[in-house]
């Protein structure tokens, strides 16, 4: 089984999932009105989340946290959704060498050798 099909087990009541995310009963039922989550249900109704439904509540969360309405939730999973379609569809492109080295060089100028890498290399570049 591949770890993305793992994922989507259902496999936690929403008693659970209230403690996994700290939202109420009735806010995880009204995001999943509001179409924002699709628990799976049992024989006798019951909902059952699995892990990436419990990741999508906490990121809900997090928006609504930041000062983001229902509207700006379901706009940033609509452009989370249309970024993930555009990247299965854009074919892999290798990039050379020159382009590496280019990048590289940006990152060390425009953040003065702090960021992704380690120690100061910018000096390499400053005098060419």
């Amino acid at each position: 089984m591949e770890l993305e099909d793992r994922r989507q087990l259902p496999l936690f009541s929403i008693g659970t999932v209230q403690k996994l995310t700290g939202l109420s009963a009735r806010q995880i039922r009204y995001y999943e009105e509001h179409d924002l989550i699709h628990p799976a249900r049992t024989a006798g109704k019951q909902r059952q989340f699995s892990f990436a439904d419990v990741e999508r509540l906490m990121l809900i969360r997090q928006w609504l946290d930041e000062g983001h309405n229902m509207a700006g939730v379901k706009r940033n999973f609509a452009e989370q959704e249309r970024k993930q379609k555009t990247a299965r569809t854009m074919p892999k492109q290798d990039v050379s060498d020159a382009e590496v080295y280019k990048w590289l060089e940006r990152e060390l100028i425009d953040r003065q050798g702090y960021g992704e890498f380690q120690g100061d290399l910018s000096r390499f570049y400053r005098n060419r």
